[in-house]
């Protein structure tokens, strides 16, 4: 079988690191990705968040694509309810004019945040609700056929900067089959309706003039490491470094230690957080591409986005590596 392979960045801040070396990394991570043979490289808007650093995702994106060459960057994704359709056409027109033919515009109507951050960002609460709307006043600001009379988006690429709707819901799934746009399931942190949006998508599929046969990203969680034992261990300090920053939002927030984390994945609300990371590929390299294949067959995906969750960036580095070769070892694609 042969599948694609992406990554997801979640340019991660790990503890006693600053925001200037988690971009650092995240140029490591793409230069390493680009000479393994992976189509793209994709960051998420998140915002309050003490772990992230991607909250100016299409910032961070021209900074990874001007230390890389031919790797697709892109987001995964602009959460276009936090923004005027405008704007983004404006900041990935300029993206797709520096770097053309490289850059994606993964769109989700999520918040990215909690509920006082979308005070604090502006957002109206019933934004969501235009995002089918918005994401059609995009796409015309990025053909320029702006629906708007007199407004356009300056500049604009000479080809298209192509969309992608991400989701966890049946929701995103119908609109991306009813625009005929690729679609992006978050299988990574949101399982659970994995299998009835991709047959939605699947099924409600319509041609367009970016694409004429529907085309399934799955999101999936990898730790690859030579030893298997090292790949649990960094997979549960990776777990206990995500869950901890879900707990401890805002300037105020107590430090959690592990073991006090480990005590709160015990209780209901815990196992629950635990079960976000259900697909997750962990352990030696055969193990990964073993459960990398038979995840493609599962979730009927053309492409799967990996988050590379080692907390170390150098762990990081070579999951990557580990991966694409066990992939290309087995008869696999990275960057079909």
């Amino acid at each position: 079988m042969s599948i694609p392979l992406s990554i997801l960045d979640l340019a991660p801040i790990a503890p006693g690191q600053t925001a200037r070396e988690s971009f650092a990394s995240s140029v490591a991570l793409a230069q390493t990705a680009e000479r393994s043979g992976y189509k793209r490289v994709w960051y998420a808007e998140h915002h309050n968040m003490k772990t992230i650093a991607s909250s100016a995702t299409s910032v961070l994106i021209g900074y990874v694509a001007a230390h890389t060459s031919t790797i697709r960057l892109g987001s995964g994704g602009v959460m276009l309810p936090n923004h005027s359709p405008l704007t983004i056409a404006e900041q990935f027109g300029t993206l797709g004019t520096l770097f053309p033919d490289r850059i994606d515009l993964g769109l989700g109507r999520a918040p990215g945040s909690d509920q006082n951050t979308m005070r604090a960002l502006r957002r109206d609460p019933m934004s969501a609700e235009s995002f089918p709307q918005d994401v059609l006043e995009l796409q015309a600001f990025l053909r320029g056929e702006s629906i708007i009379p007199g407004v356009e988006a300056v500049p604009r690429a000479r080809n298209i900067v192509p969309l992608y709707i991400l989701g966890s819901s049946l929701f995103g799934a119908q609109l991306a089959a009813r625009l005929g746009l690729p679609y992006a399931f978050a299988s990574h942190f949101a399982p659970d309706a994995l299998h009835d949006a991709v047959d939605a998508y699947r099924s409600g599929f319509r041609a367009s003039a970016q694409l004429t046969h529907p085309h399934v990203i799955a999101g999936v969680n990898v730790v690859a490491a030579s030893d298997h034992d090292d790949a649990v261990e960094q997979a549960a300090s990776a777990r206990r470094t995500r869950v901890r920053g879900m707990l401890s939002r805002g300037p105020a927030t107590p430090e959690y230690s592990d073991e006090q984390i480990d005590a709160f994945l015990t209780t209901p609300q815990g196992r629950q957080l635990a079960a976000m990371t259900t697909y997750s590929a962990v352990g030696t390299p055969s193990e990964v591409s073993d459960y990398l294949h038979d995840f493609a067959a599962h979730a009927r995906a053309d492409e799967l986005i990996l988050a590379h969750q080692s907390l170390d960036l150098d762990g990081r580095l070579r999951s990557v590596e580990l991966t694409a070769q066990a992939m290309t070892a087995a008869g696999a694609s990275v960057s079909a």
